[in-house]
């Protein structure tokens, strides 16, 4: 047992020393590599004689703090189900989303905005770091509850790479288009926390099935994430898209499909759940996927289905339809370098390529997490806050969850 306390000592300081390494190297990062853009930086704003009120910035933030509180609140919230799991949902997104924002501000600027040695950046940065913390928020839904914030924080230093690769893969090497990120985000989200959970099976797991359920305050939690993600929906989609005719479009089409599939959820709801309710487990009960707040269905099917539909606007796509407009929509199509059907079949190749990063790297990612220093908790205390948090009202001695020597590591 003389190596246990060590043990212990080392799973406490693990993530203080993670987030002091991992933001020391941002803030180094930051300050050699970063640079206000045109629209951001004083001398060349003002040397440009602009009028202040055409700054772009006034034309995106409503949107980026729509995505912002989609992120923080919504996510946060959608995942406050489980009974006894309220405080690591919502605080480990915040956590997450916060080192996500920081490192994929990095790794896109070193793929999209990339100047002189320098990443330019600005408000539409700002909204493209969201969208990466939203598909590492989406890949945390898949492992909630068992997995630690250590190995989450790794999680999200490969995923966020791994995501920018294949957003610039698809939207600059392909010029796949993929409006609300159906691709980029839900489904490459999805399918990398799925392979992720895939990867870190428990055969044990039911020895704390008891926390899997959720109680009335916790579901209610998670209906206010849900109507927070459902209200801000228009402006996620919307946010990135060309200003003008583009975004207007883009916002309408989401509301109006937003309470089309709301009424179809009840529906189906009511005809083929038992009592009426949504039943999922088919996954982990065929496929051994542990997908805690459903991903699959939530994320993955819809990206899918999106990045498919896709494919058939694409192939219909002709200047009839669209008229001067086909030059913001289909650019490469517009200008007669691909024909719709070309366009369409890039989109599809766009589709296995996200499958292939999203499935390799989620393999990749949990053989990372499996390192037994990284101490996940033993698996009678998955979905239990008091593993890492401290809990008003909780006997002392419980708290302490896997950091007690004598807890044994009942991983598979």
């Amino acid at each position: 047992m003389a190596g246990s306390p060590r043990r212990a000592t080392g799973r406490r300081l693990q993530l203080p020393l993670l987030c002091l390494l991992l933001q020391g190297a941002t803030a180094i990062l930051f300050a050699v590599f970063v640079r206000y853009n045109r629209e951001t930086d004083a001398a060349l704003w003002h040397w440009g004689n602009h009028s202040n009120a055409d700054n772009e910035f006034y034309f995106r933030y409503p949107s980026f703090q729509d995505v912002h509180v989609m992120v923080f609140v919504g996510f946060g919230f959608l995942m406050a189900f489980l009974q006894r799991y309220g405080f690591s949902s919502v605080g480990f997104t915040f956590l997450l989303a916060a080192f996500a924002l920081q490192w994929s501000t990095l790794v896109q600027g070193f793929f999209h905005s990339m100047h002189g040695g320098h990443i330019h950046v600005g408000v539409e940065s700002m909204i493209n770091a969201d969208f990466c913390a939203g598909a590492v928020l989406i890949s945390f839904g898949a492992v909630l509850g068992k997995t630690g914030p250590a190995q989450l924080l790794l999680m999200t230093l490969l995923e966020t790479v791994l995501f920018g690769i294949n957003e610039f893969v698809l939207l600059s090497l392909l010029g796949v288009k993929d409006a609300g990120g159906s691709m980029t985000i839900h489904t490459f989200g999805a399918y990398f926390g799925l392979v992720l959970s895939r990867v870190l099976y428990r055969p044990q797991l039911e020895k704390s099935k008891h926390l899997q359920g959720s109680v009335y305050h916790s579901d209610l939690f998670a209906m206010i994430g849900t109507i927070f993600l459902w209200i801000f929906w228009p402006s996620f989609n919307s946010a990135p898209t060309t200003l003008g005719d583009g975004q207007h479009r883009t916002a309408l089409n989401t509301y109006y499909s937003l309470t089309a599939s709301t009424l179809g959820t009840f529906a189906l709801s009511a005809l083929v759940g038992e009592h009426g309710r949504l039943d999922m487990p088919i996954l982990e009960a065929k496929f051994k996927v542990q997908d805690t707040c459903g991903v699959h269905n939530l994320h993955g099917m819809p990206g899918v289905l999106g990045a498919l539909l896709g494919v058939l606007v694409a192939g219909l796509a002709t200047h009839e339809a669209y008229g001067e407009g086909l030059d913001s929509v289909f650019p490469l199509v517009a200008v007669g370098q691909r024909t719709a059907t070309s366009q369409a079949m890039h989109q599809l190749f766009g589709l296995f390529v996200t499958l292939t990063f999203a499935s390799v790297g989620g393999g990749l990612g949990g053989l990372l997490l499996r390192l037994p220093f990284l101490g996940s908790p033993p698996d009678p205390q998955c979905y239990e806050d008091q593993v890492y948090w401290e809990v008003p009202g909780e006997p002392e001695d419980e708290a302490q969850g896997p950091l007690r020597a004598e807890e044994p590591d009942t991983r598979a």
